[in-house]
């Protein structure tokens, strides 16, 4: 058996695991190094493994499950469900912890803190406290020994990945980059400072919202000074989860309230996606509160998602594309953002032109108001992936970010959609994405671009006459499935050659049938048609071949 982790235990431990499962290709890779083709069984079973491995795995199929680029929608809501059954460390080890990480004892430097967790997940749990000013606080501490669970966790993933990657399986999924992705997000998840600059990001962000009134909206302030890669201090917000709100509390009517702070949630993460580029990546009801004063709570900004200006732009074209219905924009979109799954393997654009066009047909008598965008979307990378092309990870987090968003909303408030949100900002969002947010700094920068031109143009159009007159000027072209054409004339003109020669096999076997008299002759001429006679049958058949391949 291959000693793939330290604790051999552990090995043995997941190997059980696997063969209680029957997930018979993972077992062989783990003790024989090496699988028959890679399988990966039933969503069902597949959450059932990684909840039996632990908490670090359940981290790793909710990592998974922010990857619809990757895996067919079945297993991205198979594992979006997916929670780690742990219960609360006990509070003298909680307490041995926080006395190293403050410095201090806890009662020097809160006035009363729970003892009983709110909250436990697999690598934190929460306390309530309160300060010595009388201010409630929420206090998430990590679970004591969980480094080294993670550390031994993330060397089996690395070595597990070493050996797949020399697989086509591997190698058509880049194993290796996924394992130190989600390495990394492992990593991150433990180190909490992440967080709270996570946290306070995200505060002053939604503080400038154009969109809505940044007054109703919380996001928790973070106590820096009492906060450490270990424990994160954040104010404590009265609430409940927005599905468990009693509207009317504010005086309005209840259905108006529900309205109106639906609709405030989709404009809050719609100024994340389009404007900010940075956005919480799982906004799920329990993430999203409803205040004791009506307004709106933004909680555990553990896992962010970042867009750049260019994919910004890219996105905002993709959901334009999907309105109208234009399978061949969607399909130049594509090819923007994503890659080839197989460096050495061609992308057959009119196949994914027609998938998205046979997708897209099904919106066609659907009105705008019942069109879902993240399932939509999640099509569109569905229908990539089938055609060997991988998008950016954070192509994908959107993606579930969204979906999260869209099935809250729809739960709290069914008559909420968010293209109806999308519409009276798509003026605004035209204007940045053209002007930017400084018009005079837009406007600068694009008279320096045109000077820049102006200046090299001159001389590039020199050296372009220079080459043209020397002729020493070449093209390279790359034409895509340029091979398959160049493998069929190939082939025609080798069974064209082929013919010929049967051919004057048989005219030669016929003149020297006519005019030979000697035996000799006539040998060589019954050597000729059978030569002739084998090459046209294996000819014969070659052709027959070929066109049932077709």
């Amino acid at each position: 058996m291959i000693a793939l982790v330290s604790s051999a235990a552990r090995q043995r431990e997941i190997v059980e695991v696997l063969i209680r499962h029957g997930w018979d290709y993972m077992r062989q890779v783990l003790t024989l190094g090496r699988g028959d083709e890679p399988e990966i069984p039933a969503p069902e079973i597949l959450c059932n493994i990684l909840t039996d491995l632990g908490p670090v795995y359940v981290k790793l199929g909710q990592l998974l499950s922010t990857r619809p680029d990757l895996l067919p929608p079945s297993y991205i809501e198979a594992l979006s469900h997916l929670q780690a059954n742990v219960p609360p460390v006990d509070w003298e080890a909680i307490d041995v912890l926080l006395r190293r990480e403050l410095g201090q004892p806890p009662e020097a430097v809160f006035a009363t803190i729970s003892q009983q967790a709110i909250a436990a997940g697999s690598i934190a749990q929460t306390h309530k406290a309160l300060l010595k000013n009388g201010q409630p606080v929420a206090v998430k501490i990590q679970r004591p020994g969980i480094e080294a669970v993670v550390a031994q966790d993330i060397a089996l993933f690395r070595q597990i990945a070493s050996l797949l990657s020399a697989t086509d399986f591997g190698r058509r999924y880049n194993i290796l980059a996924l394992a130190e992705e989600f390495s990394l997000s492992l990593r991150n998840e433990l180190d909490f400072t992440q967080e709270a600059n996570y946290t306070e990001q995200l505060r002053q962000n939604l503080s400038r919202g154009r969109w809505y009134d940044p007054s109703r909206v919380v996001v928790p302030k973070v106590y820096r000074e009492l906060s450490s890669k270990k424990i994160l201090v954040l104010e404590w917000l009265d609430g409940v989860p927005i599905l468990q709100a009693q509207l009317g509390k504010t005086g309005q009517n209840p259905e108006v309230e529900r309205h109106a702070l639906t609709s405030l949630a989709f404009r809050v993460f719609l100024q994340q996606y389009l404007v900010d580029g940075f956005f919480h990546a799982d906004p799920h009801p329990g993430n999203l509160y409803y205040l004791d004063d009506g307004r709106l709570g933004l909680l555990d900004c553990g896992m962010m998602g970042v867009l750049n200006p260019r994919m910004q732009s890219i996105m905002v074209e993709l959901v334009l594309a999907i309105v109208d219905l234009d399978p061949d924009r969607c399909a130049q979109l594509t090819l923007q953002l994503a890659e080839p799954m197989e460096i050495n393997q061609p992308i057959n654009i009119a196949r994914l032109q027609n998938d998205y066009d046979r997708l897209l047909r099904r919106y066609y008598n659907i009105s705008l108001s019942n069109l879902n965008l993240s399932e939509a979307i999640s099509q569109i990378l569905e229908a990539a992936r089938l055609n060997n092309l991988r998008w950016p990870s954070n192509v994908g987090l959107l993606t579930k970010s969204l979906a999260n968003l869209e099935g809250a909303g729809r739960e709290f408030d069914p008559s909420i959609n968010i293209m109806q949100e999308v519409r009276p900002l798509m003026i605004d969002l035209f204007r940045r994405q053209l002007m930017g947010t400084d018009f005079t700094q837009s406007a600068l920068r694009t008279a320096l671009e045109f000077k820049q031109l102006s200046l090299e143009s001159p001389r590039q159009l020199g050296f372009l006459l220079n080459r043209l007159s020397s002729e020493t000027l070449k093209f390279n072209l790359v034409i895509q499935d340029l091979n398959a054409l160049r493998k069929t004339v190939d082939d025609a003109a080798n069974r064209r050659s082929f013919s010929t020669v049967v051919g004057s096999l048989i005219i030669g076997a016929a003149i020297i049938s006519a005019g030979g008299q000697t035996s000799q002759l006539q040998l060589i001429s019954n050597i000729l048609f059978a030569a002739a006679s084998l090459l046209g049958l294996w000819l014969i058949v070659t052709i027959l071949r070929s066109r049932q391949s077709d």
